[in-house]
């Protein structure tokens, strides 16, 4: 018969047995915080690249405007897909040392 998992406790074998205080330790977090990832800020700075880029190209001389608000955000929009995806394949298999404080 197997003995029961702590409570708080994962099958990846990342917790030590409850300690006096019945509470388990982690050892390891999942990934990085998102801000603390340097896709965070190129995400960022793609945005803005894309929205100022909407905004300051305009029509000219019986040229159509090309790069129209929809545009832009149609492409905010997809950058937000690609880091989303990018954010939830880092936190698939990498592992970050958990330390209490």
């Amino acid at each position: 018969m197997a003995t029961p998992m702590p409570e708080g406790a994962r099958r990846t074998g990342i917790t030590d047995p409850p300690d006096r205080m019945g509470a388990a330790r982690r050892f390891t977090t999942e990934t990085k915080a998102a801000y603390k990832t340097t896709e965070f800020y190129v995400y960022l700075v793609a945005v803005a690249a894309v929205l100022i880029a909407s905004q300051l190209i305009d029509t000219s001389h019986g040229h159509n405007d090309y790069f129209r608000g929809d545009k832009a955000w149609l492409y905010v929009v997809l950058l937000t897909i690609g880091y989303l995806l990018s954010r939830g394949l880092a936190k698939c298999g990498s592992r970050e040392p958990y330390s209490e404080r």
